[in-house]
C-alpha cells in the first residue's frame, strides 16, 4: 500500500538524509511504481444483435401450424462453453481454439436456438419444450400434436484458409418429426451450411460473421419448414 501510494503521489516523498539519497529513493519508487502489475483485461462478450427487418403482428400468418421448437444440441462443441472458436485450416483444421479475450453472451446453442425462435416466430406461433405437458393432454383428447422441430449445430466457428482470410462457417442438422400415439414419424431432414466471409481477421470481424451466417441459416430452415406443409 505505501508503494501504491508513493506512485500516486511521487513528489511527496520527503528527502530525509540529503538531495542525493532523496533522488535514490525516488528513482527507487518510480522503478517499483513500473513493476506493479497491470489489471488483466476482461474478455468482450459478444451475442448475434436484435433481428432486422422483422414483420409486424399484422402480417404475420396466423393461420400456419404452430411448431414444436426442441432445445438446439451441439454435440461437437465444449458443453456449456461460452468461447468464440476459430480453426486455422492452413495448419490445423482438426483443432478448435478459443479467442481469449472474447466471449458469446450465451453458449452457441443458446443464440442459435433463440435466433430460430425469433425467425421462425415471424411464420407461426413456437412453442417451447416444456409445453408437452399440455400438448400431450390435448393429443389424449383427440388433438393433433404439431411437429416438432430438433436442431443439432454440426459446425459453428471462424475458419482461417489464411493468416488474412477467413470466414465463418454455420453448419445446422434440422430434423421435423410428427408426434402420434405411436411415436415418431419422420417428415423430413436437412443439414444447411452457411459460410459468410468476416470483414477482418480477428475475434470482432468473426463473431460478426457468425451472427450474419447463423441468421441465414435459420431463414434458409424456416423456409425449408414452410415447404413441408402443415
Amino acid at each position: 500500500m505505501k508503494n501504491i501510494a508513493a506512485c500516486a503521489h511521487p513528489t511527496s516523498a520527503r528527502p530525509f538524509f540529503g538531495k542525493n539519497l532523496g533522488a535514490g529513493v525516488l528513482a527507487l519508487v518510480l522503478a517499483g511504481c513500473s513493476a506493479l502489475p497491470t489489471p488483466p483485461s476482461r474478455p468482450v462478450m459478444y451475442d448475434f444483435g436484435p433481428l432486422t427487418a422483422a414483420p409486424s403482428p399484422g402480417d404475420r400468418a396466423a393461420s400456419l401450424q404452430p411448431l414444436g421448437l426442441a432445445e438446439v444440441e451441439a454435440p461437437g462443441l465444449p458443453d456449456g462453453s461460452n468461447a468464440v472458436l476459430y480453426r486455422l485450416a492452413y495448419a490445423d483444421a482438426q483443432q478448435l481454439r478459443p479467442y481469449s479475450q472474447a466471449r458469446w453472451s450465451q453458449p452457441p446453442a443458446q443464440l442459435v436456438q433463440q435466433r430460430l425462435r425469433e425467425q421462425l416466430g415471424q411464420r407461426r406461433a413456437i412453442l417451447k419444450a416444456e409445453d408437452g405437458a399440455a400438448l400431450a393432454r390435448d393429443a389424449a383428447r383427440g388433438g393433433k400434436l404439431p411437429p416438432v422441430l430438433r436442431v443439432e449445430i454440426e459446425e459453428f466457428s471462424h475458419v482461417f484458409t489464411s493468416a488474412t482470410d477467413s470466414a465463418a462457417v454455420v453448419r445446422l442438422r434440422a430434423t421435423m418429426v410428427d408426434l402420434t400415439r405411436a411415436g415418431e414419424t419422420l417428415r423430413g431432414q436437412r443439414v444447411f451450411a452457411v459460410r459468410t466471409p468476416a470483414r477482418s481477421a480477428d475475434a470482432a470481424g468473426g463473431v460478426a460473421a457468425l451472427a450474419q451466417a447463423s441468421t441465414q441459416a435459420a431463414r434458409e430452415l424456416g423456409d425449408w419448414v414452410d415447404s413441408l406443409g402443415d
